[in-house]
């Protein structure tokens, strides 16, 4: 099932980029989803399994920006980067706790330190490189 137009004048990095749009789009819903998730495990999907979405919402920014960068190191640098922001939440500065009182603050910049957080940050950053490197490489195959 090919869901990219047929279209010559659309290049394939044109391609790339609808497609990592549409994974964009996807996982921002499913990470807005899980702040707001009631149900079994919901503890658990609330404050963890967001993480895993965080990472690859970034790695695809990125990539939807710059269609051409390596998968690996944009998801390498994307994990260091929410491992230093995970780190922040240590830190009780005035600036971060205000920016913690928002529901965007929240969601980006978190608001307890769990260092369990750095598997779904790795999980995460695994999946991330595994969407970008099909797609990368399903549509080098279709040229």
């Amino acid at each position: 099932m090919n869901i990219l137009p047929a279209n010559k004048n659309v290049t394939y990095k044109h391609r790339r980029k609808l497609v990592s749009l549409i994974v964009l789009f996807i996982v921002t819903i499913l990470g807005i989803y899980t702040k707001f998730y009631s149900g079994f495990a919901d503890e658990w999907v609330n404050n963890s399994l967001g993480g895993v979405f965080y990472v690859i919402f970034w790695c695809q920014v990125i990539h939807f920006i710059w269609p051409d960068s390596s998968p690996f190191k944009v998801s390498l640098l994307v994990l260091l980067a929410t491992c230093t922001i995970e780190f922040t939440q240590l830190s009780h500065l005035a600036v971060l706790e205000s920016i913690r009182k928002t529901f965007p603050g929240r969601a980006l910049i978190g608001n307890s330190f769990t260092i369990d957080d750095f598997w779904y940050y790795i999980a995460g950053a695994f999946i991330a490189w595994g969407i970008q490197y099909s797609i990368q490489n399903g549509i080098k195959l279709k040229k």
